[in-house]
């Protein structure tokens, strides 16, 4: 008989066992796939079939940014839309350095707004990335628990920028035009293989156009399965309250919390 995930106890003599299948139970990983001949079984194949279109459903899905906007307004936060300088699903995924910039008539918006906000300690960007679906799941919760812990320790917050087909730099210009110390970008991650819901967060201190990757941190794979959003937000306001302390963000910032220190 053909084995199952969940089997606790498997005999190698039963036709098709494979000796690997009982780990299966312990990660959602392609292990102990088995074969048929020199080839994959039926079940295999249509599994990765099915896996391969929900990631690519996940990468063209629509981002509800009003779904998103209502519910950090109705856990206390203020938001505002800003546009990139992508107006469609097609150019965002052909054209990533539109994704990175904002359109022209948003930086002179943001310039203004930037007067009446005055300078804060931290801007959040929110967009969908690769992955809408992410960012609808799991911002939210992510941004709520982070903002407790940050306001406790007397950060001040802009109100919660949303970004529909931004890209990872565009927390640069954002953070630079309104004189913030530091930006966080949250946006769904590339989808994997049974994984379309991962948040990524970016974090940068001193954000301005000539920053690289290399001066950003990154906490990724954040969903249940992964890193639920409690402790990413723990995570992500431990790096920024060490940004801060040293003045530093990327490479030059080593993340020194224990593991054990994020679990529940």
């Amino acid at each position: 008989m053909e084995s199952t995930p969940d089997m606790k106890v498997v005999s190698l003599s039963d036709a098709g066992a494979d000796p690997w299948v009982g780990l299966r139970r312990y990660t959602s990983a392609r292990i102990a796939l088995g074969r048929t001949g020199g080839s994959q079984r039926m079940g295999s194949v249509l599994d990765f079939r099915l896996s391969h279109a929900r990631a690519r459903d996940a990468v063209m899905a629509p981002f509800d940014v009003e779904g998103v906007a209502e519910r950090l307004l109705a856990a206390g936060f203020a938001t505002h839309r800003i546009a990139t300088a992508v107006t469609d699903k097609k150019t965002y995924l052909v054209r990533p350095d539109l994704g990175r910039k904002l359109g022209e008539d948003v930086r002179g918006q943001l310039k203004e707004f930037a007067t009446g906000w005055g300078a804060r300690d931290l801007v959040i960007i929110v967009s969908d990335g690769l992955a809408a679906q992410a960012a609808e799941r799991h911002a939210v919760e992510t941004v709520a628990r982070l903002a407790e812990l940050l306001t406790a320790a007397g950060w001040t917050i802009y109100p919660i920028l949303l970004a529909p087909y931004g890209r990872v730099k565009l927390q640069d210009e954002v953070g630079e035009l309104l004189g913030a110390r530091h930006a966080l970008m949250l946006l769904g991650e590339r989808p994997g293989l049974g994984m379309p819901d991962s948040l990524g967060a970016y974090l940068t201190h001193q954000p301005r156009r000539e920053c690289t990757d290399a001066d950003r941190n990154c906490v990724s794979n954040i969903r249940p399965e992964g890193l639920p959003p409690a402790a990413a937000a723990r995570k992500l306001a431990h790096l920024l309250m060490e940004s801060a302390r040293l003045g530093v963000s990327g490479v030059a910032l080593k993340d020194t919390e224990a593991a054990g220190e994020l679990a529940d």
